[in-house]
């Protein structure tokens, strides 16, 4: 029965975010929001829903190892899995304008969770560094889509496709869908956005007791669970955006929309989550997977710097270290599995 609600609330994870963000991008398109402003909020913030939404529910329930596991997990395989697999079918360009830029933020934004995350329980303060740096990073989207587009009003598309980049891979071809669909009524757009807050919500619920039901029979810790099937089950609509990018001979989205995912994953899933609950880090992120997290990050970067490519060897070398990092996880979650007491315990305390 746990792994029936663990996949039944992962499924209701991804339909619902993508009902809500349908939804909502209709809304806008209907009474004329620039997509700039839907890319950096509808959308951004819709395809983050269910990493956000597993992350809350586990840090009020008092999982906060499932809450940080989620985000750090996903992230890890944003890099490693994300980008893997993409570049067994095509080789992935790193040469996109601003590429650099962004790659420079996230590792800003990594940078400060590891440095916040000794000054734990995350709380109210952790959240509103977090979200201040979230806020940056979408005003500075904003200031250079619009420099372009002031330039000449030829380059509107590119700055579009900026937006497209940073913050997901599906995000111009839904707003392009939405706007060509004629059939989205107000009634159909209010359906989809409560369908979506619904199956959030029922997922988030199901995907949480079934990743501790599963944890406490592996004798596993919920953080081991949250770094591995509930990261990569939030991390499946950015994996498909990138699998189908690859296929339609668009590689180069992948990478913008991996550095931009992770970006929103830490400033903005945990940044709101420490703001509404506090969270309590486990030694172990602390020792390992936060470390993993920003070499996984560093792996990028010489092909970042240097316009190279991503080719099928560098995909495969990455799913072998993404392979390598599962199996580590799991071992060192049956060594050192965390006490649920003691987790609930502390988060109370806090």
């Amino acid at each position: 029965m746990p792994y029936i609600f663990l996949i039944a609330g992962i499924a209701m994870l991804v339909l619902g975010g993508d009902a809500l963000v349908r939804g909502a991008v209709a809304i806008a398109v209907k009474l004329r929001i620039p997509h700039l402003i839907i890319g950096l909020t509808i959308v951004a913030f819709g395809t983050s829903a269910p990493e956000l939404i597993i992350s809350i529910r586990s840090a009020l329930e008092g999982f906060s190892g499932l809450a940080v596991g989620n985000v750090v997990g996903s992230n890890i395989a944003n890099i490693w899995l994300v980008l893997g697999v993409p570049a067994l079918i095509s080789a992935i360009c790193c040469d996109q304008k601003y590429i650099t830029r962004n790659l420079g933020f996230m590792a800003v934004v990594s940078i400060a969770l590891v440095i916040l995350c000794y000054y734990q329980p995350l709380t109210l303060w952790h959240g509103a560094v977090l979200t201040l740096l979230l806020a940056v990073f979408l005003f500075d989207c904003a200031m250079r889509a619009n420099a372009h587009r002031k330039e000449d009003r030829a380059l509107e598309r590119e700055a579009d496709e900026l937006i497209e980049d940073v913050i997901d891979g599906e995000a111009g071809e839904l707003i392009g869908q939405i706007e060509e669909n004629a059939g989205y009524t107000p009634l159909k757009m209010a359906t989809l956005i409560i369908l979506g807050l619904v199956g959030l919500g029922i997922g988030a619920e199901l995907t949480v007791q079934g990743a501790v039901s599963i944890a406490k029979a592996f004798g596993v810790s919920d953080s081991a669970i949250g770094l591995t099937v509930v990261a990569i089950g939030t991390s499946l609509p950015e994996l498909a955006a990138t699998v189908m990018a690859a296929l339609r001979s668009h590689p180069g989205l992948a990478l913008g929309n991996a550095i931009g995912s992770n970006i929103y994953n830490i400033a903005g899933v945990l940044g709101i989550t420490a703001l509404i609950a506090p969270i309590q880090v486990d030694p172990i992120f602390l020792q390992f997977d936060l470390w993993v997290m920003l070499f996984a990050s560093l792996t990028i970067v010489p092909f970042v710097l240097f316009r190279l490519k991503i080719t099928r060897i560098v995909g495969v070398v990455f799913l072998l270290a993404y392979g390598i990092y599962i199996y580590k996880v799991v071992e060192l979650g049956r060594v050192n599995p965390i006490n649920e007491t003691q987790l609930v315990t502390g988060a109370k305390q806090a």
